[in-house]
């Protein structure tokens, strides 16, 4: 029996060879029709034929659809047979203004990778090879529609062999608006100029060397990752002689000899979409200790692009892959900029295509199975999260650290990619670049409504002030937990929010919070016991000024002499006494985090802070190799909430150690104290409201001890812990959180 239907496809659908695929299915089937790009992000195809084909297209447009495209809703309908004699490819009907079309950045895929390495293939050898399922999209769009003319590939004509590629409905560079190859496309070269570039690079990682290496979205900086001195002097040249780097490796062959993963972790690592994975390191790993110095963790990541396939050709180890940037400035993507990594860098490899917007790797870590987005970045932005918060266009402009933006429009939340610590003015304007680009690639004219952090001195604040439009700030961990509630759209959940900082709506430093919200409003229901900050920002850079502001009674003098560690030794020692005492320049915090860099401190595991989380990273590395003792927890009422008293768990980890306990098992006892600490107020308080679910987030879900003391405390009561999935649980989800908090008022 013949039959007509017409089916209405909504999702990632254009712009990711979703045409030419339907072309294909239906001509394998021996089906008649066209298929046509919607205005609305949609695709239209009409399909006549065999009923029992017909439903056999409908099974494999779900199960082979292309790698970049997403499926949200399909919508068929029956209409009379009419004869159709082919199927084709038409002209698309109305204009594509946005709502998220453009797909992200992915890894090149299997077929170009073989072209790439075919002797007998014109991309033999191209780096940017590349076609409708692969390669950059974001990073070179400028806007919408997505056609070649309106990305950075317009400077370079197609030749008559990628022309005839482009054209043909059955190739699978149909449309592939990033096409190229030697003959037409952009060119890869060195700075110092060097005939054989990439073989040049190669040599440099070889000898201990160090390079730059201009990728899909940024820039990379390079040397051997097994070698010491080779490592040491990529972090000396850059500042960052503590800070973990990232290292790709040649193939899955060789993440087993760096890393113990799991089965979740190796197919993400492996996916299209290639992020940093943060795995644990195997024992005798061939990585110097200088890539990730006291932490048993360790990021890597498999090769994404031609470029780093073509590098591996020539070395056969793994390589540091860290971002090219000066400190604290965003990712150089021009050329002329990159010049100036040559005083760091001794050789240069460079492209002639231009990065309309910088985009730096995603880096994912598991916790019991559950993935948690660290960046979420390349190969995730700009793809939208599905939410309802009515009509309005809504900005998020986030926080100040490990920064994002998020724009809502018609259903959809568009979160961009990782912008960071906006504290400078060049990545302020790397942020309102963004906010530009964003609303082109998603067709948002104005906002009716700017969401932004609470903190009076922050930027985002400021520019926030700037747009001249109704600004509705945020309360830090207000935010974090609206972003969890978001992902799920639920109506009300009481959770954790537990990271270093966050203004609290008394002015002071929160960290260790429970609170409810149903999205527009919240109550802190809960937190850590008040402790102080000698020296307010050094308090953080010196983790030992927070064992005074946690003790500042009594016995704080004896316990600082005896384990304090200061810059200044015993004359700064002094200081920090009198300002506690004296409560000079000594804010109030309820800092998980802070708690967190005394108890590394006190154990001599970490005395001063070099980057973000420092002290509390390398405590967790020292409790995986250690097991909690079970101490009491104290608890009392203050403000109305129930409040964990840190000051009696702080005494009992100093008798811990002073009883010359194993160092791992204090750090271990210290985090298994504060997760069930919190985990008892928050599980108290959603079982009393009735609700069925507890959320964690703040950079402290990344812990997966503190989050299994969480979880088990929540299941004694029968609830379940939930968390972020789909953004960050640290500040990278703020732009989310408040987006869904001023959509819900």
């Amino acid at each position: 029996m013949k039959t007509r239907t017409i089916l209405k496809v909504r999702g990632t659908v254009q712009g990711v060879g979703f045409r030419p695929f339907v072309y294909r299915l239906a001509t394998d089937l021996n089906l008649r029709g066209t298929v046509k790009n919607l205005g609305d992000s949609g695709v239209e195809i009409v399909l006549e034929g065999e009923k029992e084909k017909v439903k056999k297209f409908e099974r494999r447009l779900g199960d082979e659809s292309p790698p970049l495209a997403d499926v949200k809703e399909l919508d068929k309908e029956e209409r009379e047979f009419s004869g159709l004699e082919e199927f084709k490819i038409v002209k698309s009907s109305g204009t594509s203004q946005g709502n998220g079309t453009i797909p992200p950045d992915t890894a090149i895929c299997d077929d170009c990778l073989e072209d790439v390495k075919d002797e007998k293939s014109r991309y033999n050898g191209y780096w940017a090879t590349s076609c409708v399922n692969c390669g950059p999209r974001f990073s070179v769009v400028r806007k919408l529609p997505y056609d070649r003319e309106r990305t950075s590939m317009d400077k370079f004509d197609m030749c008559k062999d990628c022309r005839e590629e482009y054209e043909n409905p059955g190739d699978r560079r149909y449309h592939a608006q990033t096409i190229a190859c030697p003959n037409c496309g952009p060119e890869l070269f060195s700075t110092p100029s060097r005939k054989r570039p990439i073989e040049s690079a190669s040599e440099i990682l070889e000898q201990g060397g160090i390079i730059a290496l201009k990728g899909t979205g940024g820039t990379h900086l390079a040397c051997d990752a097994r070698k010491d001195g080779s490592v040491r002097k990529l972090k000396e040249r850059l500042d960052r002689r503590e800070k973990p780097l990232a290292v790709m490796v040649p193939d899955l062959d060789y993440v087993d000899k760096v890393a113990r993963t799991s089965k979740e972790e190796k197919e993400t690592l492996k996916s299209i979409r290639r992020p940093i994975v943060v795995v644990k390191e195997r024992n005798g790993s061939p990585l110097s200790q200088e890539v990730s110095p006291k932490l048993s963790n360790v990021g890597i990541m498999l090769p994404y692009t031609g470029l780093h396939h073509l590098l591996f050709e020539n070395i056969d180890f793994p390589i540091v892959m860290t971002s090219a940037n000066l400190p604290g400035k965003p990712m150089l993507v021009e050329n002329e900029r990159i010049k100036q990594m040559e005083d760091i860098a001794d050789l240069l490899l460079l492209h002639e295509r231009k990065i309309e917007s910088r985009c730096d790797d995603s880096v994912v870590r598991f916790s019991d199975g559950e993935r948690r987005f660290i960046r979420r970045s390349r190969g995730w932005t700009p793809e939208p999260l599905e939410v309802d918060l009515g009509n309005e266009n809504i900005l998020g402009l986030g926080g100040e650290f490990g920064n994002t933006v998020a724009i809502y429009k018609d259903g959809n939340c568009y979160i961009s990619q990782h912008i960071g610590n906006v504290d400078n003015i060049e990545t302020l304007n790397f942020l309102k670049e963004s906010v530009k680009h964003m609303k082109k690639i998603t067709g948002t004219e104005s906002f009716d409504l700017i969401a932004c952090d609470m903190h009076p001195g922050f930027m985002t604040t400021e520019l926030a002030e700037e747009f001249n439009k109704e600004v509705q700030k945020v309360q830090h961990h207000h935010a974090h937990l609206a972003s969890v509630l978001g992902e799920r759209e639920g109506e009300e959940i009481v959770g954790i929010a537990a990271d270093g900082t966050g203004y609290g709506e008394n002015g002071n430093v929160w960290g260790g919070e429970v609170i409810y919200t149903n999205g527009d409003s919240f109550e802190r229901l809960g937190s850590l016991s008040r402790m102080l900050m000698p020296g307010g920002e050094k308090a953080i850079q010196f983790p030992s000024r927070m064992i005074a502001g946690i003790l500042y009674d009594n016995d704080m003098r004896e316990i600082l002499s005896k384990h304090g560690s200061f810059p200044g030794g015993p004359e700064e020692r002094k200081m920090v006494i009198r300002q506690t005492e004296e409560r000079l320049n000594t804010p109030t915090t309820t800092s998980a985090g802070r708690f967190l860099d005394a108890v590394s401190s006190l154990l001599n595991i970490c005395q001063s802070k070099s980057y973000q989380g420092e002290p509390a990273l390398k405590l967790e590395s020292a409790a995986l190799s250690g097991s909690p003792l079970d101490i009491e927890l104290d608890f009392k009422r203050e403000g109305g909430r129930s409040v964990l008293d840190v000051q009696k768990i702080f005494r009992r980890i100093v008798e811990l150690k002073e009883n010359r306990t194993k160092k791992q098992d204090i750090a271990a006892t210290a985090q298994e104290a504060l997760g069930r600490g919190l985990g008892k107020i928050a599980a108290r308080n959603a079982e009393d409201k009735g609700l069925e679910k507890v959320g964690f987030t703040g950079g402290l879900a990344y812990n997966c001890s503190i989050t299994r003391a969480v979880k088990n405390e929540a299941e004694r009561r029968n609830l379940e812990l939930i968390s972020n999935r789909e953004v960050p649980c640290g500040d990278g989800g703020l732009s989310f959180g408040q987006v869904i908090v001023a959509g819900r008022s």
